[in-house]
């Protein structure tokens, strides 16, 4: 079971992870940092796995990569929400990032319930015992996320 941290909607790009810090490129110095301006000290707070529970339009703003690089980063092992900024939700499959759309997971879990997601079965659990359904990925966007990213999946089909 992992943490879920609660967050509202239309949470931007630059709010995830503030433009001073686009000059980091490794995701373990831009997860030191995220969402720093909007909810201060939660980087120090966060456990390998933990889960983002956000509203509708998550990810929206700058399409750079670094956000969700930063989330990964600094451990988020799944986003959940009731939907995403369509570039957002791209490059955290393209990185092996977990972003499931789950309107009522989103409405109904609060912040430092504990949830499992199984991704293969498209369920979501809480410790409280709270269930969950959503539409699983496709295999070849679940091959990507349990590779690591499209970039590591690509490397493994050509013997890199």
């Amino acid at each position: 079971m992992n943490r879920c941290w609660k967050l509202g909607d239309n949470v931007a790009t630059d709010e995830l992870l503030p433009f001073q810090y686009m000059t980091l490129t490794k995701p373990s110095e831009l997860g030191l940092h995220i969402l720093e301006n909007v909810r201060p000290g939660l980087a120090a707070k966060l456990s390998p796995g933990d889960i983002l529970i956000c509203g509708t339009n998550f990810g929206c703003g700058s399409s750079r990569e670094h956000a969700p690089l930063a989330l990964k980063g600094a451990g988020i092992g799944a986003v959940v929400a009731k939907s995403y900024a369509r570039i957002f939700f791209r490059n955290c499959v393209n990185i092996g990032l977990p972003a499931v759309v789950c309107p009522s997971a989103s409405e109904e879990i609060e912040e430092g319930e504990s949830a499992t997601l199984n991704l293969t079965a498209g369920k979501i659990e809480t410790h409280s015992g709270k269930k969950f359904t959503f539409e699983p990925f496709p295999p070849f966007l679940m091959e990507y996320l349990l590779n690591g990213g499209l970039i590591n999946t690509l490397n493994q089909s050509r013997n890199i």
